[in-house]
């Protein structure tokens, strides 16, 4: 049953009348007007305010501003006059109907509203759809145009080449006049001006034309003789192209390689005593593989450890160790191998981007299980930057993400 407000205040003119509607402490956004020429009802649960008109009012040029705890109205009216009183004294039926009537209005003109603005929309989208293709049109046409342009001036010039050839090779073609021969003759004062030509050599034309054919092909230059030209590659030791923005980083890591492998030197000559296959930290290395596969955790982590005490500084034992501990719920040596690995496999490049997503998601593994899940996020999202296409890396880190959303959610209920 809602409850309805009756410490409102109205004030009138001739031409308007003036409601103030105190709020109760109701947020803006869960006020809801309907307002009507004969009618107006504001809800904010569970009050409610009803106004019956004691004479009609012009909606259309009506005006709410609500804010400040309270709702104003202000309501030019239909006929200019004074009233004796803000509402109707009437019965429940006559209520109910201009309520009923208020709405069915309300409704429909919600749906008049939703309808123009979905035709406003469609009208838009044809005008932004009818200009794109407007502009397409008209970039077509300069590039149609463009080429039409283009192929008429090669065939020009294609044109003006034929004729330029054709010149010279009718000028090579020519027979040119002997030296006791003048080129032009005058006629003298009893010559005629037009002579008949005389009888020519019989094939002197063809001579012509063949000296000129024999003399055009001695011109051509002969081929140029072939030669092996070697090419040899500057030596590098990673599979991908050189980048200048990573020459540091590479180098470092080659760096730490072989301060590794110096590493493996002086160890072994510390475990003399060992056989020949257990002083080799790649055998061990096997072995503890072997075992971890096999589901013997602890023969695992002897190999593993005894390999990192002939080599300490091999990245891949640490991170292999790192995943044992986690199988024996070593969460804090986990983590400690794991850290480790990823300082050996500085500076990130491409060759150990696979070994850092594994001792990335080992470490954040552990950190989880601890029940630190915001560490262990920080290394789920360093993985999938390596990866950012492996599924089962975005769900598991969706999961932490909505652990932690939860638990900031929870302490918030509890505060």
């Amino acid at each position: 049953m809602p409850l309805h407000v009756t410490d409102f205040t109205w004030t009138q003119t001739d031409s308007e009348v003036h409601i103030s509607v105190p709020l109760k402490g109701a947020k803006t956004g869960s006020v809801d007007v309907v307002s009507t020429d004969e009618y107006l009802k504001v809800n904010f649960p569970p009050h409610l305010f009803e106004a019956f008109f004691f004479q009609p009012v012009n909606d259309e040029r009506s005006s709410a501003k609500i804010g400040n705890g309270v709702a104003v109205f202000t309501l030019p009216k239909r006929t200019p006059r004074i009233w004796e009183r803000l509402m109707l004294n009437t019965d429940k039926e006559t209520k109910r109907t201009i309520r009923d009537r208020a709405l069915t209005a309300q409704q429909q003109k919600l749906s008049a509203e939703s309808k123009q603005r979905a035709e406003k929309q469609q009208a838009d989208r044809k005008y932004t759809l009818e200009t794109m293709m407007k502009l397409q049109n008209q970039e077509r046409d300069r590039i149609q145009r463009m080429k039409e342009a283009e192929r008429d001036r090669t065939t020009a010039e294609l044109a003006a080449w034929q004729n330029h050839l054709n010149r010279a090779r009718a000028s090579a073609t020519r027979p040119e006049p002997g030296p006791s021969e003048p080129e032009h003759t005058e006629p003298g004062p009893s010559e005629p001006e037009h002579t008949e030509p005389g009888p020519t050599e019989p094939g002197r034309n063809q001579l012509v034309r063949r000296d000129a054919e024999k003399k055009n092909s001695a011109e051509v230059p002969p081929p140029r003789p072939g030669r092996t030209i070697r090419v040899t590659f500057t030596p590098r030791e990673f599979p991908t192209p050189l980048r200048e923005s990573q020459v540091k980083e590479e180098e470092e890591w080659l760096r730490k390689q072989a301060e590794a492998s110096r590493a493996l030197e002086s160890d072994l000559n510390e475990l003399k005593d060992l056989r020949e296959e257990e002083r080799n930290p790649e055998w061990l290395k096997d072995r503890g593989d072997k075992c971890f596969l096999s589901g013997d955790h602890l023969g695992a982590l002897n190999a593993y450890s005894l390999a990192l005490r002939i080599n300490r500084k091999s990245p891949a034992l640490l991170s292999n160790r790192a995943a044992v501990h986690l199988k024996l719920k070593h969460l804090h040596r986990a983590i400690e191998d794991s850290s480790q690995a990823l300082d050996l496999l500085s500076p990130a490049v491409h060759a150990n981007a696979a070994a850092r997503l594994r001792a990335s998601v080992r470490r954040g593994t552990a950190f989880c299980q601890l029940q630190l899940y915001a560490e262990g996020l920080q290394d789920y999202e360093a993985a999938l930057k390596i990866n950012p296409h492996n599924k089962e890396l975005q769900e598991d880190a969706q999961k932490i993400r909505d652990i932690i959303q939860g638990s900031a959610t929870g302490q918030r209920q509890d505060a």
